[in-house]
C-alpha cells in the first residue's frame, strides 16, 4: 500500500515539448524581394516601432535540424484572408497586420497542440499561454518588445542566435498564477512539471523556456532572455497583454486546476473541527468525560462515607442495646453451636442428631444438589465406567483432527463474508484489475558518528552498487513446475517490453553503460529536477520517473539529500490466488527474499549501508513461521503450570507421607483432560470444515487451563474437607453437593458468554468464541465425569497406601502408622491464611472504606483511559523480533514520504446524451460545480481531515479533452473513418525514425469532431461509445500526451458498455502519508463519509477503494464489536446467575465485579498503549470467562455460610478462597512470567502483559474487592439453624 504512487501505468515522451518555445520556425521559401529590401536592417539600423517586426521567416537550420529565424527588421505584413482567419482562431488578440508567414503560423499551431491537452482544463491558463507565444510569433508590434541580440551565419545566411523578450511582471505573474495548479491528470501531477520544468514562479518558467538547448537535446535553438522592462533610450515597450485570472467564472476553470476558482471557493468544505469536549480550569485543560467522572467519584465517595458513618453509628447503638441480652445467654449452648460450626462445613447437608445448618436453596440449586448427591454416589461406585465413557466420547471428537487446518490468510481472519470492504475489493478486482504485487528493496545510509545525521545516498559508489544489485535481480530465476521464472516474466509492463521498475537507475535506462555517457551523478541530480522535461531522463519503459518514488529520507524537494534508494518492482497480480500466475509470482518472491538474505545483504553491509527488503508474500510467510517461533516458550509456560498444578493438589508435604499424599498423577491426569477438551473442540470444528487460527491455538488452552485448574482445585479440596469417618462415596457425594452448583454455574456462564460471541461478524472473534464455548463445555463435562472418577481412584490409592505416580507399589505397614493423619480435615496453610489473616484484615472498617474507594477510583479512571485506546495492530508486533521485516517496517516509517493510492469507483455510469452524469463526474469546463472530481479537489484542500492528498487523475476529463477540437493532434481519423494516431507515432512516423515530416500516410488525417459535431462540447451517445476504445488504446506521445493507454487501461470496464452504461470506472488519487494505525483507520472512515455524501448528492453509486481497506475495516467498528461482545458475555453470566440462584442481589454483585475487572483491564491497556484489535478483544472476552471463576465461587460460598456478613466473608475465603488463589492466580502467574521471554512481540504485549494484568486484577477484585463488597452489601444468608433435616429444599425469595 505504501508504494502505490510508484505505479506508473502510462507512457509519455515529452522530448519535443520544449519545441513549443521554438515558435519562429518554418520550412518555407523566402520572399526574396522583401528580404532584399530589408537587408540593411541587420547591419545595425534596427527600428523599434509599432507595425514593425524583429524577426520574419526562416533562414537556416542547426546541425540537429532545428530551424532558425531570420533577423529581419521589416514592417508588419497584411495577411491574406485565409491566414487572417487562422491567426484569429488561435490568437484573437492579434488583428490586422502580422509578423509571421503562413508556414510559421502553421508550425506554431502544430507545436502548441502539444500543450493544449495539458492546459485545456483551465481556459484562462490556456489563453494566457497562447498569448505569450502568439505575441512572440505573429504580433504586428513585435519589434517593440523583441530585440535580436546576436546572429550567426548558417549556409551563408544570417540567422537569429539570441533575443531579448521584454514582458511585464504583471503578465508573467498572471500567467503563472493561472497555470500553477493546473494538473496533468494522467500522472496526477502539475502540468508545469512537464511544460515548465517544475517552475515555482514565473521567472523560473521563463528561464526554462529561454534556455538554449545543446545539440540533439530538446529546447530552444537560440537563447531567449526575458526582461521586465526595456532601456528608456531604446524606445521599446514590454509586452503587456491582459492576463486572464483562473478565478474568472466565465472561463470555467475547474476546482482541481484553480484553487481560487468560484467553483472551488464557493462550496469549500469547512475546516475540520475537533468534536472532543474539554473543560478548562485555570491552566488545567481536562476532557469533559474526565471532569464528569471526577465529579461522579467525589459524589459516590461522599455518599459512601455518609452511609458508612450512619451505618456504623447504628450498629454501635444496636450492639449497646443487645449487650445485656448477650450476657444473659447460656454460654455452654452458644459454645456448642459455634464448635459445631467450626467442625462441620456450613454447606454440609447431612443431618446431625439435634441441630444442623440448613441451606435454603433456589429451585435450580435444589435440583442440582439432589442430582449431584445421587450422581456422586453413582460415580464413586462406577469410576471405571464413567472414565471409559467420557474418554471414548472426547477421543471420538478428536478424530476430527485429521481434517485440521490453520487459517493464515489475513482476509479470512479479519474480514467477514458479508464485509463491505470485501465486496468492494471483489468488485474492483473483477471489473477493473487487482492491485499489483510489490517487491521492494530499501538501500539506506548509516548515521554518522559525529552529528548523527544521515549522509546522502546519491553517490557514484552507491549508484554502481545499485547496478550490481540490479544485475543479480535480473539474473534471478525461480523454479515453478519445471519452468524457470524471471522478473521479466511476471513484472508489470505498462507499454512495451520493459518492466516498470521504480529505481534511480531508470535515469540511465537501467543500463550501466550509460552511467558515464550520461554524466554520472550529476545527470541523476539533473534528472531530479527535470525528470518530466528531458528525454535523457526518461525511463527505460519510456515514462517519467518521479524521484519521490525512488528515493527516501529527504525533505521537501531536496532529493539530492536523500538517505535511501527505494527500488520497487511492480508485479502483475491475479484475482485467483491459486492460479498459475499467482503461484509463479510467489515462487519468484521466495527466491527474491532468499537472494536478498544470502547475497544482497552481505554485499550492502560491506559498503557500510543497510538493506531492507520485502515481497508481497512476505507477511503471510512470516506469519506461518511465527506460529512455531515461540513454540518452545509456550511449551515451557504450560509445563511450568502443569508442574505447579500437580503439586498444589496434594496435601502439605511431609517427608514421611509425601509419596502417598502427593497428587502429581491426579494433577497430570487433570491437565490431560483439559488438553483433551481443547483437542475435542478443535477436532469437532475441524470435522465440520471450520479452520483454526493462531489465536485459538495460543489462547484457548490458556483459557481452558485457567477454568479447568480452578475446578480441579475446588473439587479436590472439597473432597479433602470431608470427614474421614464417612465412606468414600459419601465424601464424593457431599463434595459435589457442596461445590457442584457453583462449578456448574460458573461453567454455564462461561459457555454462554462465549457462545453468544459466535454471532459477531469478525471471523477471528467468531471462530474463537465457537471453539472456546465448546472447549469450556467439554472441560466442564470431563471435570464432573472423568476427573471425579480419577479422584475416586486417587483416594482409593491413598487409602490403600500406594505410591503416587507408581500406584502398583504399595508401602509397608510401618509407613501406614506414620501416615495415619493423612486425609484429616485439617486446613492447609493457605486456607488458614485466607481465613485468619486475609479475611481478618478485610473485615476492618477502615480497610473496607479504603478498598472500595480505591477500586472505584481506579475503575472510573479506567473509563476515562479507555477513550485513549487506539484501534489497530502494528505489523511489527505480530512478527518475530528477528524477522527481516522488522527492519523493513522501520525503514518504511523512516524514509517514505508517500501515502497509499485511493480510487473512487463509480458504478453504472450512464454516459448517454440524455443523462447528466458526465457533467456530474468531470471537472473541466462546463462540468457541474459539485461534480465528483470537483468535490475531490475541494477535499484535497483540507488534507488534515479528508486524508486526500491531491485532486484525482480523471480518465473522463482526459477523454473529453482528447476528443475536443482544440486538441487537434489527439483524436484523429483517416478518410475511411478509422483511427489515425498522432504524427509522431507509427504508421504516421515509422518506428526508428528520429524526425517525421508533414508528408506521409497520415497527411489526410482530420480531427474526429468539429465544434458543430458536439452538443455543448460533449459527445453524443454514439460518439462516446465509438471513441472511448480509441482513447483507451491511444499511446501518449509528444504530439498528444492525453492518450489513455497505460494510464487508464484498467480504469474503465468496457464489458457491456455498448448499452450506454459503464459498469465500473475509477478515478485515482492518493491518501496523505499514513504513519500510524489510527491514521489508516481515520483515512478509511473519512473516504467513506466523503463518498457517501457525494453519492447522496449526485444520486450515483460511488465507493472508495484502497488496498489496505479490507484489513482495516474491522477497526471502523472495533469498539462496537468489543462492547457488544463484552456486553453479551457479561449479560449472559448475569442471566445464568439469576436463573440459577434466583437472587438478583448476588447476580448484580457478580455483574458489578465482572464489569469492573474488564473496565480496569482496558484501563491497563491504555496505560501500556496496547491497541484494540481482534487479539485484544478476544483477550477481553476471555477475561470475562476467567473473572467468573474469581467471583462465582466466592459469592456462592458467602451466600450459603452462616453468621454475620464478616463471619460469612471469612468462611467463604477459608473454604474456596484458597482454591481460587492457588487454582487460578498462582497457576497463571508462573505460566505468564515465562511468556515475557518470547521472541515475538505479540506474545509479550497481548499475552504476557494482558494476561499478567488480568490475573492480578482478577485476584484483587475476586479476593480483595468482592469479599469487602459482600461483607458490606452482600445478600442475606441462605444458611439457618434447624431442628431436623427436611427432605426438599425451599426456594429463597429475592
Amino acid at each position: 500500500m505504501k508504494l502505490s504512487r510508484r505505479k506508473i501505468k502510462f507512457l509519455q515522451s515529452i522530448s519535443l515539448f520544449q519545441v513549443l518555445f521554438i515558435l519562429c520556425v518554418v520550412r518555407a521559401e523566402r520572399p526574396d524581394a522583401r528580404l532584399l529590401a530589408t537587408s540593411n536592417s541587420v547591419a545595425g539600423e534596427v527600428k523599434h516601432a509599432e507595425e514593425f517586426c524583429a524577426m520574419y521567416d526562416i533562414c537556416g537550420a542547426r546541425s540537429d535540424r532545428k530551424v532558425l529565424n531570420c533577423p529581419y527588421n521589416i514592417p508588419s505584413v497584411k495577411p491574406d484572408d485565409l491566414l487572417s482567419s487562422k491567426v484569429q482562431s488561435l490568437c484573437p488578440t492579434i488583428t490586422g497586420n502580422v509578423c509571421c508567414t503562413e508556414y510559421q503560423f502553421d508550425t506554431l499551431r502544430t507545436q502548441v497542440q502539444q500543450a493544449i491537452p495539458f492546459l485545456v482544463g483551465c481556459p484562462a491558463c490556456l489563453r494566457n499561454f497562447l498569448n505569450l507565444f502568439c505575441e512572440l510569433t505573429c504580433s504586428p508590434n513585435q519589434s517593440l518588445f523583441i530585440n535580436v541580440t546576436s546572429v550567426s551565419k548558417v549556409s551563408n545566411n544570417l540567422t537569429v542566435d539570441g533575443i531579448d523578450y521584454y514582458i511585464t511582471d504583471t503578465f508573467g505573474q498572471g500567467l503563472y498564477e493561472s497555470c500553477k495548479d493546473v494538473k496533468f491528470g494522467t500522472m496526477n501531477t502539475r502540468a508545469l512539471d512537464f511544460i515548465g520544468g517544475g517552475a515555482q514562479n514565473f521567472k523560473d518558467w521563463f528561464a526554462f523556456i529561454g534556455r538554449r538547448a545543446a545539440p540533439n537535446l530538446p529546447g530552444s535553438p537560440y537563447t531567449i532572455k526575458f526582461w521586465p522592462s526595456a532601456p528608456e533610450s531604446s524606445g521599446m515597450i514590454p509586452m503587456n497583454v491582459s492576463a486572464y485570472s483562473c478565478a474568472d467564472g466565465s472561463l470555467g476553470c475547474s476546482c482541481g486546476d484553480c484553487t481560487s476558482s468560484p467553483v472551488c471557493s464557493s462550496t469549500a468544505p469547512p475546516p475540520h473541527k475537533s468534536s472532543s469536549c474539554s473543560v478548562k480550569m485555570g491552566s488545567l485543560n481536562a476532557k469533559c468525560v474526565d471532569f464528569a467522572l471526577a465529579i461522579l467519584y467525589i459524589i459516590l465517595v461522599s455518599l459512601f462515607f455518609g452511609w458508612g458513618f450512619f451505618h456504623r453509628k447504628r450498629e454501635r447503638s444496636r450492639s449497646f442495646r443487645m449487650k445485656p441480652l448477650v450476657n444473659a445467654m447460656d454460654g455452654s449452648e452458644l459454645h456448642s453451636v459455634e464448635r459445631q460450626k467450626e467442625e462441620n462445613l456450613p454447606m454440609q447437608m447431612l443431618g446431625t442428631p439435634r441441630t444442623r445448618n440448613r441451606i435454603q436453596l433456589s429451585i435450580v440449586q435444589g435440583y442440582m444438589s439432589n442430582f449431584y448427591r445421587k450422581y456422586g454416589k453413582w460415580v464413586a461406585r462406577n469410576p471405571t465406567l464413567v472414565l471409559s465413557l467420557s474418554m471414548a466420547l472426547v477421543l471420538l471428537l478428536c478424530l476430527g483432527l485429521i481434517r485440521f487446518e490453520v487459517e493464515t490468510r489475513p482476509e479470512k481472519l479479519w474480514v467477514g463474508p458479508g464485509s463491505r470492504a470485501a465486496e468492494e475489493k471483489l468488485f474492483f478486482d473483477s471489473h477493473l484489475a487487482p492491485f499489483y504485487r510489490i517487491e521492494e528493496l530499501i538501500l539506506a545510509t548509516i548515521p554518522d558518528t559525529t552529528h548523527g545525521n544521515l549522509p546522502s545516498i546519491v553517490t557514484e559508489s552507491n549508484i554502481k552498487l545499485l547496478f550490481e544489485i540490479q544485475k543479480k535481480i535480473d539474473g534471478l530465476r525461480a523454479n515453478y513446475s519445471g519452468s524457470m521464472i524471471s522478473l521479466t516474466d511476471i513484472c508489470m509492463k505498462p507499454l512495451g517490453q520493459d518492466c516498470a521498475t521504480q529505481s534511480v537507475l531508470q535515469y540511465f535506462k537501467m543500463d550501466p553503460k550509460n552511467f558515464d555517457d550520461f554524466g554520472g551523478v550529476e545527470h541523476v541530480k539533473y534528472c531530479f529536477q527535470h525528470y518530466t522535461s528531458t528525454e535523457s531522463c526518461m525511463s527505460a519503459f519510456k515514462g517519467p520517473l518521479d524521484p519521490s518514488t525512488a528515493l527516501g529520507g529527504f525533505s521537501g524537494n531536496n532529493y539530492s539529500e536523500a538517505s535511501a534508494f527505494v527500488v520497487t518492482y511492480p508485479v502483475n497480480n491475479a484475482v485467483d490466488r491459486e492460479g498459475n500466475e499467482t503461484k509463479k509470482a510467489v515462487a519468484w518472491e521466495k527466491a527474491f527474499v532468499q537472494l536478498a538474505k544470502d547475497e544482497l545483504l552481505p554485499m550492502v553491509q560491506s559498503k557500510n549501508l543497510t538493506l531492507a527488503f520485502s515481497s508481497e508474500s512476505s507477511i503471510e510467510e512470516e506469519l506461518k513461521t511465527e506460529s512455531t517461533a515461540d513454540a518452545i516458550t509456550i511449551v515451557i509456560s504450560y509445563l511450568v503450570m502443569f508442574a505447579y498444578i500437580s503439586l498444589t493438589l496434594g496435601d502439605t508435604p511431609h517427608l514421611s507421607s509425601f509419596y502417598i499424599s502427593s497428587k502429581v498423577l491426579l494433577g497430570l491426569s487433570g491437565v490431560v483432560l483439559v488438553m483433551l477438551s481443547v483437542l475435542g473442540s478443535v477436532g469437532f470444528f475441524s470435522a465440520i470444515g471450520v479452520k483454526s487460527t493462531l489465536i485459538i491455538m495460543e489462547v484457548i488452552p490458556f483459557l481452558v487451563l485457567a477454568v479447568g485448574v480452578d475446578n480441579m482445585c475446588i473439587l479436590v479440596h472439597a473432597v479433602k474437607r470431608q470427614q474421614l469417618e464417612l465412606p468414600l462415596e459419601t465424601r464424593i457425594s457431599n463434595a459435589l453437593v457442596e461445590v457442584g452448583p457453583s462449578i456448574t454455574l460458573a461453567s454455564l456462564s462461561e459457555v454462554l458468554a462465549f457462545a453468544v460471541g459466535s454471532f459477531i461478524p469478525m471471523p477471528a472473534c467468531r471462530v474463537f468464541s465457537m471453539f472456546a464455548a465448546l472447549a469450556v463445555l467439554l472441560d466442564f463435562l470431563l471435570q464432573i465425569t472423568a476427573f471425579v472418577a480419577l479422584i475416586v481412584f486417587d483416594f482409593l490409592r491413598a487409602e490403600d497406601k500406594r505410591v503416587d505416580c507408581i500406584p502398583c507399589l504399595k508401602l509397608s505397614s510401618s509407613y501406614a502408622d506414620s501416615d495415619k493423619g493423612i486425609g484429616q480435615r485439617k486446613p492447609g496453610l493457605l486456607a488458614r491464611y485466607m481465613k485468619e489473616v486475609h479475611a481478618t484484615i478485610l473485615s476492618l472498617w477502615g480497610v473496607k472504606i479504603a478498598v472500595i474507594s480505591l477500586f472505584v477510583a481506579f475503575t472510573l479512571a479506567s473509563i476515562a483511559l479507555c477513550t485513549r485506546i487506539e484501534p489497530g495492530l502494528e505489523q511489527k508486533i505480530v512478527l518475530p523480533r528477528d524477522s527481516y521485516l522488522q527492519g523493513y517496517f522501520n525503514n518504511i516509517s523512516e524514509h517514505l514520504r508517500i501515502g497509499p493510492p485511493l480510487y473512487f469507483v463509480v458504478k453504472n455510469y450512464n454516459y448517454s446524451s440524455e443523462s447528466r452524469q458526465t457533467n456530474q463526474l468531470c471537472s473541466i469546463s462546463q462540468c457541474d460545480s459539485n461534480s465528483l472530481l470537483n468535490e475531490i479537489s475541494r477535499a484535497s484542500l483540507i488534507p488534515q481531515s479528508s486524508y486526500i492528498a491531491k485532486p484525482a487523475a480523471s480518465w473522463l476529463d482526459d477523454f473529453l479533452v482528447w476528443i475536443s477540437p482544440e486538441a487537434f493532434g489527439c483524436c484523429r481519423k483517416f478518410t475511411n473513418g478509422s483511427y489515425c494516431p498522432p504524427d509522431d507515432q507509427p504508421p504516421c512516423c515509422p518506428s526508428g525514425q528520429s524526425s517525421c515530416g508533414s508528408a506521409g500516410v497520415c497527411n489526410d488525417c482530420t480531427t474526429c469532431f468539429h465544434h458543430s459535431d458536439l452538443l455543448k462540447d460533449r459527445p453524443s451517445t454514439i460518439q462516446f461509445k465509438e471513441k472511448l476504445p480509441w482513447f483507451l488504446n491511444a499511446l501518449p506521445s509528444a504530439s498528444c500526451a492525453k492518450g489513455g493507454h497505460g494510464a487508464y487501461t484498467n480504469s474503465v470496464d468496457l464489458k457491456g458498455y455498448e448499452n450506454g452504461i459503464v459498469q465500473a470506472s475509477s478515478f485515482r488519487t492518493y491518501h496523505t502519508p499514513l504513519n500510524r494505525q489510527i491514521d489508516y483507520v481515520n483515512s478509511m472512515r473519512a473516504a467513506r463519509e466523503f463518498s457517501s455524501r457525494v453519492s447522496d448528492s449526485l444520486q450515483m453509486e460511488i465507493f472508495p477503494y484502497s488496498v489496505f481497506y479490507m484489513f482495516f475495516e474491522q477497526y471502523l467498528d472495533i469498539w462496537r464489536t468489543a462492547l457488544i461482545n463484552l456486553a453479551i458475555a457479561i449479560g449472559a453470566v448475569f442471566v445464568v446467575c439469576l436463573i440459577t440462584t434466583c437472587s438478583f442481589w448476588s447476580s448484580a454483585i457478580i455483574l458489578l465485579v465482572l464489569t469492573m475487572i474488564v473496565v480496569d483491564l482496558m484501563g491497563v491497556m491504555a496505560i501500556l498503549k496496547i491497541q484494540l484489535n481482534a487479539v485484544s478483544v478476544v483477550n477481553l472476552v476471555m477475561a470475562v470467562g476467567i473473572a467468573v471463576e474469581f467471583c462465582v465461587h466466592i459469592t456462592h460460598a458467602f451466600s450459603v455460610s452462616s453468621g454475620d456478613k464478616n463471619q460469612r466473608m471469612k468462611e467463604a475465603l477459608g473454604t474456596v478462597g484458597a482454591s481460587v488463589f492457588s487454582g487460578i492466580t498462582l497457576t497463571k502467574l508462573v505460566g505468564v512470567i515465562v511468556l515475557c521471554f518470547s521472541r515475538t512481540e505479540v506474545f509479550v504485549v497481548y499475552y504476557f502483559q494482558m494476561y499478567l494484568a488480568l490475573v492480578l486484577l482478577g485476584f484483587l477484585h475476586g479476593l480483595v474487592f468482592l469479599p469487602v463488597v459482600l461483607s458490606v452489601f452482600g445478600p442475606p444468608s441462605r444458611c439457618m439453624l434447624v431442628e431436623r433435616q427436611e427432605e426438599r429444599p425451599s426456594v429463597s425469595s429475592l
